[in-house]
């Protein structure tokens, strides 16, 4: 027996296997991110609900009891560009006034990653007509706020 000692034949490497270990781990990383993101979408949305109800049905109640300065404080920057107070307060005086509202749907949703509401009422007008509006609201800075033509 001669003194050749047996090695066993080096492996060749694996980069086959190495790639789909990598790859899976890849797309695991993005389906916990995708999954993260709609939970926050999810979040955002259900926390929303109560401030874009409670901000529409404000400026509704402002409205009707004649608060036209405190609507106005309402509404968003964009929508006080086109506004004046002075063009809000006859805008919403002229006849038929609202003498009364009921909140029949709130939607909150996500544009471009920021949360927006649509708030469905009911205005009752002095003529005795009902009629369905919406109102967008939207947020602006840290509150939420009436925005659009909203009356």
């Amino acid at each position: 027996m001669g003194g050749e000692r047996w090695e066993r034949p080096a492996r060749p490497g694996r980069p086959v296997r190495a790639g789909l270990v990598l790859a899976g781990c890849a797309v695991a990383l993005c389906c916990v991110g995708v999954a993260g993101l709609a939970l926050w979408n999810v979040q955002v949305i259900w926390r929303a609900d109560g401030p874009v109800r409670d901000t529409a049905d404000g400026f509704l109640r402002e409205l009707t009891a004649g608060d036209t300065d405190a609507a106005y404080e309402r509404l968003c920057a964009d929508t006080r560009t086109r506004w004046s107070r002075i063009g809000f307060d006859r805008w919403v005086r002229t006849p038929p006034e609202v003498t009364g509202y009921r909140v029949l749907d709130v939607s909150v949703s996500t544009r471009d990653g920021r949360p927006h509401g649509t708030v469905t009422a009911r205005l009752d007008r002095a003529s005795g007509v009902a009629e369905e509006r919406r109102l967008s609201v939207v947020r602006d800075g840290d509150d939420w706020r009436v925005c659009g033509d909203p009356y």
